[in-house]
């Protein structure tokens, strides 16, 4: 059955391709969205950057035919742009405007009492009042994957102390049977109480298991506390693995060990030319052109969790030879540290590329991003779905999720969850109690 699908502002910003998400149904886009929208395009920002995406869509699609009246789209379905049946005019100065997307879809489903409607919103509250007004109303799925969706890559199994013994002398086993995805991390466990365990990865290139190298060193400074860390460990220090995502709570790491492994692999193995930290600095509020003083100025108030970090690692290097510093490293152009604005357009070989609190991006945002990698480049997200600062993404709808998701099976990527927080005894009690 065909159906009425009404969207909010909201949803075009956070994607402008929503416009192709509702199969062959008609997409009705009432006159207060463009009004809204035209109040974004000129921002500098993500929101600005869709706004202007969107206006430049639908003019396209205005060429087709009169919008008003709906033009076809490419997925066979229709798109209109409705006035307000009330006043045809926006006069969004003397009325709210989510009380008259509600007032539209409630035109529209007395005007075609046999095709459902159904407003599409990001705003809780409004489709709080969808309800309370017998409206049907849907958040935006098309890019969510909740949480649960996303499978662990990481496995304990038992196996016989004979298995155990002759992968501890050759490092590599027949993969076991069942599914495995690239780059699942096991802990083997001898089958006899008290026996031992191993550490390994799924190898589905070389179809093998494979004995995960044991830490003889530190990594600038660093030795992992926990199972996980070790995983993470081994997928950031491996240059096969072009793509790491690690997840964890607050405390848990994920920021530390990309930072050492980062430092470890351009300043003392030369693997990679520079290392590039980025995070989002758009969910504390103005853009970094607002405030005054040079860029590395605008971006202390946001960057001072990566120089925290930074900062704890060099102190690891002081009885070292020519130990290095913040200052040093960023003048020499082996650590550079820059927004997430400035990575647009570019495109950048041979670096290792930390985007610190990924979370907080959209899917879009983090398309553009993984995009940049030039050849020779090895590039980590960070994030904690459950703390979301970006009003305009969710637990579900956030980058990370979806890039996590969308790379599943794909050799040149690896996804650790970190779930222990090794910050302080303090931290992991207040991160599990309150």
């Amino acid at each position: 059955m065909k159906k009425n699908y009404v969207l909010d502002t909201n949803v075009l910003l956070h994607d402008p391709g929503a416009l192709l998400s509702f199969e062959d149904n008609t997409v009705v886009v009432p006159i207060y969205v463009i009004e809204e929208i035209d109040t974004f395009k000129k921002q500098l920002s993500e929101l600005g950057r869709n706004a202007r995406e969107v206006s430049r869509r639908l003019d396209e699609y205005r060429r087709l035919g009169q919008l008003s009246r709906g033009v076809p789209l490419e997925n066979g379905g229709h798109l209109r742009v409705i006035l307000d049946p009330q006043s045809n005019t926006f006069d969004g100065g003397s009325r709210s405007v989510d009380d008259a997307l509600l007032r539209i879809a409630k035109t529209l489903q007395a005007g075609e009492p046999d095709v459902p409607v159904i407003l599409v919103t990001k705003d809780t509250n409004l489709r709080i009042k969808a309800d309370a007004l017998e409206l049907a109303a849907e958040d935006f799925e098309a890019d969510q994957v909740r949480l649960s969706e996303i499978s662990s890559r990481q496995r304990e199994m038992k196996v016989d102390s004979s298995v155990i013994e002759d992968f501890l002398k050759t490092g590599t086993m027949a993969i076991p049977p069942g599914e495995f995805e690239p780059n699942t991390y096991l802990n083997l466990l001898d089958s006899k109480d008290g026996g031992r365990s191993v550490l390994a990865r799924v190898n589905l290139r070389d179809g093998v298991v494979q004995r995960l190298k044991p830490l003889r060193d530190e990594v600038f400074g660093l030795k992992p506390h926990n199972r996980e860390q070790y995983f993470a460990l081994d997928a950031l220090m491996d240059d096969e693995i072009k793509l790491v995502t690690l997840m964890g709570k607050a405390g848990s790491g994920k920021t530390l060990l990309a930072l050492a492994a980062g430092l470890h692999k351009t300043r003392n193995e030369g693997t990679y030319l520079k290392m590039l930290v980025s995070r989002p600095i758009f969910p504390l509020g103005r853009d970094v052109g607002y405030l005054p003083g040079r860029i590395e100025e605008k971006l202390d108030p946001w960057m001072q969790p990566i120089y925290d970090n930074l900062e704890f690692l060099l102190e690891s290097q002081q009885g070292k030879k020519h130990p290095p510093s913040i200052d040093k490293l960023m003048s020499t152009g082996i650590l550079g540290i820059e927004p997430l604005t400035y990575i647009r357009g570019r495109s950048m070989p041979n670096q290792f590329i930390l985007v610190d609190e990924a979370q907080n991006l959209t899917p879009l945002e983090v398309k553009t991003i993984v995009s940049r990698v030039g050849e020779g480049t090895k590039i980590v997200l960070t994030g904690d779905p459950t703390q979301i600062d970006n009003p305009y993404v969710d637990a579900a709808s956030n980058g990370f999720n979806h890039l996590v998701q969308r790379f599943r099976g794909v050799p040149l990527a690896a996804h650790v969850e970190l779930v222990k927080g090794e910050r302080s005894a303090l931290a992991e009690l207040a991160s599990d109690i309150l």
